[in-house]
């Protein structure tokens, strides 16, 4: 366990990210604060690439695999300030809670892994086989794993560790998430004489109608597949006496081991043209939705929104290494999936890396107002770090 200097540092730690507000696009605050604490605190290396992302490396003193511990430092913005028992961005201990915004997601995992990776060096003199890294990646709230292409691409990582909110478990899977975007094209004219226009909308109604009948696909761990309605619109907006002459429905997909952005589509795509034949006058197409946002380092970053599910078997080597090391510490984790999506949607989805999730708190405290972070997870959770480095390092 970690003695008392310890645990009030991660707590120090964690408390000054908090007090940094970082939205989507404004994580300077918190690369600043890492980036001082990790230099502090005797970290080799720390860079900061073209995103933003800062990536702080401790080496050993013998070759080794490299282990790359991700926390993304961006949160969802607080909406209501007002709302809130404790001011979001002050970092307030009331009854062994840290509370404010980002505290479970996910800055405490931040700092414990910070501080983990500082403490695993002090403790072995360096003398371990390996390296280690500690990301804080941005843009995590937009798009998981698109920063973090940059981060696996920099560093190659043997493993990963995503210190998503797990209660202390382990996660070695989750489904993946796309956004598809189905768009119909009508024909403008004035809505005193509908029928020389085509209406984009009522084409639109019929397509949903139509995709609310495809089955889903399933997964006997994942789960389905879902492909769930999420938004509509219409142009032009607002439509003053015109008949619109365009609509865009965008569908949030969960996805599922194995599918493709080929096989995703497919099913929705083969709907479609069976409708077009049907219907000459409709006119509609299926898309992935791209994102582009701006980084606090003044660059863009841009990325289709298709971001992969993974699993790995809990017998796997490296799952079990940690699972019997946090056991001969005293812990008890479970071995289950993620339910929310990632940026093990890159590591594991994509490059196929070694990746599993390891964090404090609750999942359900998320974006929620009065978001808080309990102490003893903190402070376990560093530990239970230190326990992974153990385990993997060697």
């Amino acid at each position: 366990m970690l003695n008392k200097e310890q645990e009030q540092t991660v707590v120090r730690l964690c408390q000054e990210l908090v007090k940094q507000r970082s939205y989507s696009g404004e994580e300077q605050g918190v690369v600043k604060v890492l980036k001082e604490n990790m230099e502090q605190m005797g970290f080799d290396s720390v860079t900061v690439d073209k995103y933003g992302n800062i990536i702080g490396c401790i080496k050993g003193n013998r070759p080794g695999p490299k282990i790359l511990f991700d926390g993304h430092i961006d949160t969802v913005p607080v909406q209501d300030a007002g709302k809130w028992e404790h001011d979001p961005f002050a970092a307030e201990i009331v009854d062994d809670k840290i509370y404010g915004r980002g505290t479970s997601d996910m800055k405490g995992a931040v700092a414990a892994m910070t501080c983990a990776a500082a403490n695993f060096a002090a403790a072995t003199g360096k003398d371990f086989a390996g390296e280690i890294y500690v990301a804080g990646v941005v843009h995590e709230e937009c798009f998981e794993g698109v920063a973090a292409r940059a981060i696996s691409a920099a560093v190659h990582p043997d493993y990963v560790v995503i210190g998503e909110a797990s209660q202390l478990n382990l996660k070695i899977g989750q489904r993946g998430r796309a956004e598809i975007v189905v768009e119909t094209f009508g024909k403008p004219c004035h809505s005193a004489n509908p029928e020389k226009g085509i209406n984009a909308v009522y084409k639109m109604a019929k397509v949903i109608e139509a995709i609310r009948t495809l089955e889903p696909t399933h997964h006997p761990v994942l789960g389905d597949g879902i492909l769930e309605l999420t938004d509509i619109k219409s142009a032009p907006y607002p439509g003053a006496s015109v008949v619109p002459e365009y609509c865009r429905a965008t569908y949030d997909r969960r996805l599922l081991v194995g599918e493709t952005k080929e096989s995703v589509l497919a099913p929705i795509n083969a709907l479609l043209d069976k409708l077009m034949a049907e219907d000459p006058q409709l006119k509609v197409k299926a898309s992935y939705a791209v994102g582009r946002e701006k980084c606090h380092t003044g660059n863009e970053i841009e990325g289709e929104r298709f971001f992969p599910g993974w699993l790995y078997d809990e017998k796997d080597e490296f799952v079990q290494a940690v699972y019997g090391e946090l056991k001969a510490m005293g812990y008890d984790p479970s071995i289950t999936q993620y339910n929310f999506c990632t940026n093990g949607s890159h590591y594991a989805g994509e490059a196929g890396i070694k990746t599993f999730g390891l964090g404090p708190s609750r999942e359900n405290l998320a974006h929620t107002i009065n978001e808080y972070i309990e102490i003893d997870q903190l402070v376990k959770v560093c530990d239970c770090y230190g326990g992974v480095m153990k385990a993997l390092l060697k």
